[in-house]
């Protein structure tokens, strides 16, 4: 099966529209038509019905393998351009908003390395190390004390190389909460108090409601406001301003209006790891020491 068929199917399927695919991939409505035709001719089976465009039975099967297979030819293209492409002074940073923190802030190299800090979602980090966009990531999520997070140490998305990941930082959490709540004077809350509080829905720039339903094991903490930015003082003012409540490390600083009470139970810390594929060299190498202490 060509790549370049392959590629044309899968972004099909993704954007539900030949129209959409052609602009994506920069080429006619009819050259994606035909390549979508080829691949069916060359497998002897209809992989996409037309009006509407959705994946047939074989097309949804075919998707299960083309989408890791592309996602491995990138990574494989990115590590053999890195070879002779990067300047050996650059190094790309893909990090989640919470592990951008005061840890990496000094970790990173001053003069010996142009970087490039790229703020992501968390469940993209392992995505732009398979295709090269990033040397290093940085990801966090909650976790009991000492242990990793559940996804360290699993590959990618795509079956590319391992990741390893290596700890950074460990902190306690705190719940942000405009100055005049009930419960903004208490010197600590427990989360089975909060379980029918109305909470901010930030995937990205906050700790996901899905982690604190795990950790409790409960289905509570119904969301009040769905922030969907990765700006952190965004995600506080509106916890200052009455949107619902914001689980964050208890270094984040609470915004004006608004105070950050210690969660005291259960004993969650907010935990940051570095991820990386192959063995850190050059500056990614000095950035990884630095942050792991190695």
């Amino acid at each position: 099966m060509d790549p370049r068929l392959l590629r044309t199917f899968v972004t099909v399927s993704r954007l539900a529209s030949f129209p959409a695919a052609a602009r994506e991939l920069g080429c006619t409505q009819a050259a994606v038509a035909r390549h979508v035709a080829a691949l069916e001719r060359e497998l002897g089976l209809p992989l996409l019905t037309r009006r509407p465009v959705v994946p047939t039975v074989a097309g949804a099967r075919l998707l299960e393998h083309a989408v890791p297979l592309l996602l491995r030819l990138d990574a494989a293209r990115a590590d053999l351009a890195r070879l002779v492409a990067a300047p050996a002074g650059e190094l790309a940073v893909a990090a989640a908003p919470l592990a951008v923190g005061p840890r990496l802030l000094a970790a990173l190299p001053a003069a010996t390395a142009r970087v490039t800090l790229r703020v992501r979602p968390r469940d993209a980090i392992a995505a732009a190390l398979a295709d090269g966009t990033a040397d290093l990531g940085l990801v966090d999520g909650l976790a009991v004390t000492g242990d990793p997070l559940p996804l360290s140490g699993t590959a990618p998305t795509g079956g590319t190389a391992p990741l390893t990941a290596l700890r950074v930082t460990e902190a306690p959490l705190a719940v942000h909460l405009p100055a005049g709540h009930p419960l903004a004077h208490r010197p600590g809350l427990r989360i089975g108090e909060l379980t029918a509080a109305r909470w901010l829905d930030a995937p990205a720039a906050g700790l996901p409601l899905d982690q604190l339903r795990a950790a409790h094991g409960t289905y509570g903490f119904r969301p009040a406001l769905r922030y969907e930015g990765t700006d952190v003082h965004t995600l506080t003012a509106l916890a200052a301003a009455g949107q619902g409540l914001a689980l964050l490390p208890a270094t984040v600083p609470a915004a004006p209006a608004a105070t950050a009470v210690p969660l005291v139970e259960p004993r969650l810390v907010h935990r940051v790891e570095l991820l990386h594929t192959g063995e850190p060299a050059g500056p990614a190498a000095e950035l990884t020491a630095r942050l792991t202490g190695g």
